[in-house]
């Protein structure tokens, strides 16, 4: 999986933001933290879930099962508004 090049990703200090083109099929925002901005900055590549979730465990330190959560939940917000090819 890889975000489409409808959406472009922008991160500023802490906050994240995902931005749909005209042709993307979603109007609005995405905003999150330093951890959606992660997420979105690996997926500027073909890759997949998990090797997202390995790429986060080296990158952040976090509870159990937490790093999975976060990933499954941005994924699937994503899949929703049509992000991701």
């Amino acid at each position: 999986m890889k975000l489409k090049k409808e959406f472009l990703f922008h991160q500023s200090g802490k906050e994240s933001v995902l931005i749909p083109t005209g042709g993307a099929g979603f109007s609005g925002l995405v905003r999150g933290n330093a951890t959606l901005g992660t997420i979105l900055e690996l997926l500027q590549k073909e890759t997949t879930k998990e090797q997202l979730i390995a790429d986060m465990k080296e990158r952040f330190e976090a509870p159990e099962g937490a790093i999975e959560r976060d990933v499954e939940k941005v994924l699937a917000e994503l899949t929703k508004i049509g992000a991701l090819q």
